[in-house]
């Protein structure tokens, strides 16, 4: 019998089966019955279009220019500058390329390795519930203990109470993500805020999965945590370059926290990837360095589609809740008669030709609310317009 932490790990993300067989992961499973229907996939959260032109030339020119060996270990310098500058210009925050910064494969290794890094065996780290599935399974690789704090259907707000309760003499890191997956909230500045004042107050380290922080709509800006007095030597602030220059598949993300925190996450990420995309590093370089207005028209073409995409199921009967930001929107399938969201993500195709996520696949407790279904408005607004038409189409 093959045994082992993948066991463990598996578990912890969801992905075993009852009879104790791994699983592919719910937006696999998702896309593939997509494929397998021929429905619209706003399941899985990836663009159907390209990124801007001048970064993806810029990828073209690097190939061809040589950049096909292994980079430096903690990314290249222009890279590495170019996150720097841009934390400068768009928040203000003084990072040294050279000490404070290490490149990643994508935001999902670098969650990885710092929760390896900066956790120890029954060390407990706090997160927001619903939960990204790579977060818990990056907890149990790291042989921590994973403690919820849950954001309620529809508001999603952070309560002091719940919070407070989570931490204990164990808790080491505070997991946040904001602009939030897969709910969409963008948590505002009393909430962050109330993190900030827990953390300092029991010296904890705020671990900020920040991928989405270009794409805010609705008057909700993002604002890192890192930026809060007394938190910038206390955070790990983690992006990556897939969301927002819709090219999830170059896997190039970023981290940036004082020197001895990169230096301890660097030791666990040289055994992991060891390094990775080397021509999309100066690629993304490019991405980072285009103009202001160039980068918020990328945020207010996703808010259209948003938008699109929440008028579309409130037409087909979903109670919605409109999204501050990110790549999706929570729907609510009671109004429509299903109280089981993932019975209704496995009807879909066959009603609509359409598949969504079942939000109980980011809940501890799956029972609460259990009709919830999160889809992604990601895709081409003639895309999201038909599978809007086919969702309106199985209303009662």
């Amino acid at each position: 019998m093959v045994d082992g932490t993948w066991r463990r790990v598996a578990q912890a993300a969801g992905l075993l089966d009852p009879s104790g067989v791994p699983a592919p992961t719910i937006f696999a499973r998702m896309s593939e019955l997509a494929t397998r229907t021929d429905s619209i996939n706003l399941g899985q959260g990836f663009p159907d279009t390209d990124g801007p032109a001048a970064v993806l030339e810029a990828a073209v020119a690097a190939i061809r220019g040589g950049a096909n060996q292994y980079p430096p270990g903690r990314g290249i310098a222009p890279l590495r500058r170019a996150i720097a500058e841009h934390q400068q210009r768009w928040y203000g925050l003084d990072v040294d390329p050279d000490t404070e910064v290490l490149v990643t494969a994508g935001a999902t290794e670098a969650l990885t390795a710092s929760i390896i890094a900066l956790t120890s065996p029954g060390d407990e780290v706090v997160v927001l519930e619903p939960i990204y599935d790579s977060y818990s399974a990056a907890i149990e690789m790291a042989g921590a203990v994973r403690r919820t704090v849950r954001l309620e259907w529809p508001e999603y707000r952070l309560q002091a109470d719940r919070l407070t309760a989570a931490v204990t003499d164990r808790t080491r890191l505070i997991l946040l993500n904001t602009p939030h997956n897969p709910t969409g909230r963008v948590l505002d500045r009393a909430e962050l805020e109330l993190i900030a004042r827990i953390a300092q107050e029991r010296d904890l380290i705020v671990i900020a999965d920040e991928v989405y922080e270009h794409l805010t709509f609705g008057g909700h800006p993002h604002v890192p945590i890192a930026t809060l007095p007394g938190m910038a030597a206390r955070t790990v602030t983690i992006s990556s370059a897939g969301k927002t220059f819709s090219v999830t598949g170059w896997k190039i993300g970023w981290l940036h926290a004082r020197p001895e925190i990169v230096d301890a996450v660097t030791a666990v990420k040289q055994f992991l990837t060891y390094v990775n995309g080397s021509p999309f590093q100066p690629a993304v370089a490019t991405g980072l360095a285009l103009p202001d207005e160039q980068i918020r028209a990328i945020g207010t073409d996703l808010a259209q589609r948003s938008a699109l995409l929440t008028d579309g199921l409130k037409a087909a009967g979903f109670g919605v809740r409109p999204s501050d930001g990110t790549y999706f929107v929570i729907a609510d399938a009671a109004p429509l008669g299903y109280a089981d969201g993932a019975a209704l993500c496995n009807d879909l195709p066959r009603l609509a030709g359409v598949v969504g996520v079942p939000v109980q696949a980011f809940a501890e407790d799956p029972s609460q609310p259990s009709s919830l279904v999160r889809f992604a408005c990601c895709k081409r607004p003639e895309v999201i317009a038909e599978a809007a038409s086919r969702l309106a189409a199985m209303r009662p």
